[in-house]
């Protein structure tokens, strides 16, 4: 409070002084000290400063308000209150951040369970030959944890040969995942992290590395910051390309929206404001949307890993090297403009290391990557320089990398396989237009340690010809030998019942091929399909091929011929998945994400959907297997209690199910059966009971009310019943035995009521 004093010199000689109730750009501050003189207020300079006000140098002390540039001021002498309204030049205000993309992570959970893939395919040609393979997938989950390993079968036999056979295990892995931090730690077979100019391994190990799977909701890309200020409490509205994208409200002041815009390339968005009086203010700007290599300010992204390299991958089961072998991958958005990398790695004898950076030109004018690494082996010091550049808008693209090693620069795998590329660059450019189509070139360039380069050029041209159908030609040309060069026109068009056709002509430098096909796709909820198509050319390639397929609901089968030149053989093959988990087994399309087996208790044939999209009813023992479900995302079930009976009681009827990685998680409605009844009470004179009048069954449970007619309804009833019931006369008592008939809901009564006077 200030003193007497300091009242005395806000007020003057004439003035009174003042505590009023303070509204400041449409905001409550609460009770303010002022002074009135000849009708105008004035304010301590302290004050004023305090509550954000930015005073002019020399401005004296006290302050007259209406003497400030862009302040109103409007006084209440009846209500006691003043509201003050300032413009952003003189009133400074916290800005109000909103992030539009802020969803709170769902608690996700799987519940134990296995789970096989399977996918078989079998082929039956001339003279006897065939051949039969399997892949194979066994999953088991619990909580955030997940065990898989694969397994590759092949069975061939040839002409008066007999089957020989082959398995081999692919990749056996256990991971736990820590959704709260985005981390998962990976033990078994995992590839190592890498950047863009380095190379991912195959290791038997352990992985302890960033997952932002786990919080699939979060952006981490930078995104647009749309900065302004509000005179007064505004509801905001953002539009990108003209797509309203998310409406809020904002208190007066500065503010900055970050929200994720739905766009490719780039695009601009218009922020509208409009206030309590209904004033509308349009804000605009451009935005450009930024490579996925780029993170979000402060944010990182990291992997760990340590193991064994894995050799002869897909031929032999258990082939690991005898060296140890390690390496590290960092990154961190130290700006939303620039993101820094760095990459080591390291075995017997190696060592590798080296970093990059990502950086956003200003003015939409594109992004510049450049790294570099150093590596030593066997005392040889090698090196490695990558640059790039790329830039796009809503018509044009433009994309330029390009590496560089010398002869003895180094990595894990060029120890265990193909050498590391001397050179390589790559470069493409696109244009679109609305009337001519797109247009587009490219060029690549790969060259190995004591190999002749490889030089490729393409061009390509398509334009979409109404709605149903495109047009394209590309050409390929091999720079190092035109013999190797090719010309394709084709065209593709729609037709109704989801058919679609495809027509092709090929040159290159020996002959030319002309293809036609056609081919109905199974819709996703289930039923046929098929293709057929033909070639013709030189004899040893005219022929065609024919397949029809199935997709149901316990997974997708198919069957086929194909003949072509010399080769002629029939096919067939099946794809599904078989679960078991809550305590039965399930048959299912292949899975290769979360699900969710969903349980009504025992109550069959009871609609179950997801997304309010019906995916079935459940069985004779009242379960579904419901799929596909979004790992770590909120998926949305629901049940029809219309198709319930009507004597049980259900806890909830829609519910979200949110499943872990690839795992499966057990939903639960609350379904329970009750024994209810409608009864009908009356009191000793055989007269209804009066409206309103409570019930209770057993003395337990909640109160019923009894209705007009003396009608009560209770679902708490037993074999043998007490009933108690309170009217406006007193309390009386009734006795009844329960005997359930028939699927309906029984009508009991009349119950005579005794009061317990009269007992």
């Amino acid at each position: 409070m200030l003193a007497q004093a300091d009242l005395q010199r806000l007020a003057g000689a004439r003035g009174s002084e003042l505590i009023l109730d303070l509204t400041l750009n449409g905001n409550a501050r609460g009770l303010v000290q002022f002074g009135l003189r000849d009708g105008e207020l004035w304010a301590d300079a302290a004050t004023l400063r305090d509550l954000g006000f930015v005073l002019p140098p020399g401005s004296s002390d006290p302050v007259r308000l209406n003497s400030l540039r862009g302040v109103d001021v409007r006084y209440s002498a009846q209500r006691q209150t003043v509201e003050i309204t300032a413009s952003a030049e003189v009133l400074r205000q916290d800005r109000t951040v909103v992030n539009t993309n802020e969803i709170p992570v769902p608690d996700a959970n799987a519940s134990p369970g296995l789970l096989l893939n399977y996918d078989l395919y079998g082929t039956k040609g001339e003279r006897n030959s065939s051949s039969m393979n399997a892949f194979t997938e066994l999953r088991a989950f619990t909580g955030k944890q997940v065990f898989s390993s694969t397994f590759l079968t092949q069975g061939t036999q040839g002409q008066d040969l007999p089957w020989s056979q082959h398995s081999v295990r692919l990749d056996t892995t256990w991971s736990r995942s820590f959704p709260d931090d985005m981390v998962t730690l990976r033990v078994g077979d995992t590839n190592t992290a890498a950047l863009a100019w380095s190379r991912s391994t195959l290791i038997g190990g352990v992985q302890l590395s960033r997952n932002f799977a786990l919080q699939p909701y979060r952006t981490t890309t930078p995104i647009p910051a749309f900065l302004g200020s509000a005179a007064l409490p505004s509801q905001v509205e953002v539009f990108v390309n003209g797509m309203k994208q998310y409406t809020g409200q904002l208190p007066s002041g500065p503010f900055q929206l970050n929200t994720v815009p739905g766009i490719g390339g780039a695009g601009n968005a218009q922020v509208v404001l409009t206030d309590a009086f209904g004033r509308s203010t349009t804000l605009d700007y451009s935005l450009y949307d930024v490579q996925q290599r780029m993170l979000q300010q402060g944010l990182s992204d990291w992997s760990v890993d340590i193991g064994a390299v894995r050799e002869n991958y897909g031929y032999k089961s258990n082939d690991y090297g005898s060296d140890p072998a390690a390496s590290g991958t960092w990154r961190y958005g130290l700006t939303n403009t620039l993101t820094v990398e760095t990459h080591a790695e390291s075995t017997r004898g190696l060592v590798n290391a080296g970093g990059s950076a990502v950086y956003m030109l200003g003015n939409q004018l594109g992004i510049v990557t450049a790294g570099a690494a150093q590596s030593s082996y066997d005392s040889r010091q090698g090196s490695l320089f990558n640059m790039g550049y790329s830039w796009r808008d809503q018509r044009f693209n433009f994309q330029l990398e390009g590496t560089r090693t010398n002869d003895s620069y180094r990595d894990v795998a060029s120890l265990y396989g193909a050498p590391v590329p001397d050179r390589s660059g790559r470069a493409s450019v696109g244009y679109g237009t609305d009337l001519l189509g797109s247009f587009g070139l490219s060029y690549l360039y790969l060259r190995y340690p004591n190999e002749v380069a490889t030089r490729y050029a393409t061009a390509y041209w398509s334009r979409s010809i109404g709605q149903r159908g495109s047009l394209n030609v590309s050409f390929n040309r091999d720079l190092n030998d035109n013999r190797n060069s090719s010309v394709f026109v084709g065209i593709s068009w729609y037709l109704d019942g989801n058919i679609s056709t495809n027509a092709g002509v090929q040159r290159d430098d020996r002959r030319t091929i002309y293809t036609a096909d056609a081919q109905h796709s199974a819709p996703n909820e289930g039923g046929w399909g098929w293709r057929a198509g033909a070639q013709t050319g030189d004899a040893d390639i005219n022929g065609g091929a024919a397949e029809v397929n199935y997709l149901g609901r316990y997974g997708r089968a198919l069957a086929g011929v194909n003949a072509f030149g010399s080769s002629r053989y029939a096919y067939a093959g099946a794809t599904g998945s078989l679960v078991f988990m809550g305590g039965q087994p399930f048959a299912a399309r292949r899975l290769d994400d979360g699900f969710a087996v969903v349980s009504t208790d025992g109550m069959p044939n009871v609609p179950v959907k997801l997304e309010n999209r019906l995916m079935g009813s459940t069985d004779a023992k009242g379960m579904l297997l419901v799929t596909p479900l979004q790992s770590y995302q909120v998926n949305q079930l629901s049940i029809d209690p219309m198709q319930l009976p009507a004597d049980v009681r259900v806890d909830r009827v829609r519910t979200v199910a949110t499943p872990t990685d690839r795992a499966g998680t057990l939903v639960e409605f609350g379904i329970r059966p009750v024994q209810a009844a409608a009864l009908i009470l009356v009191d000793e004179k055989g007269e209804f009971l009066p409206l309103g009048s409570s019930v209770r069954a057993n003395g337990k449970g909640g109160m019923a009310l009894v209705g007009y007619d003396g009608a009560a309804y209770l679902d708490t009833l037993e074999e043998h019943n007490t009933l108690e019931v309170r009217t406006p006369t007193g309390v009386c008592v009734t006795r009844f035995d329960f005997r359930k008939s028939g699927n309906g809901i029984p009508q009991i009564g009349p119950l005579k009521c005794v009061k317990e006077s009269s007992r």
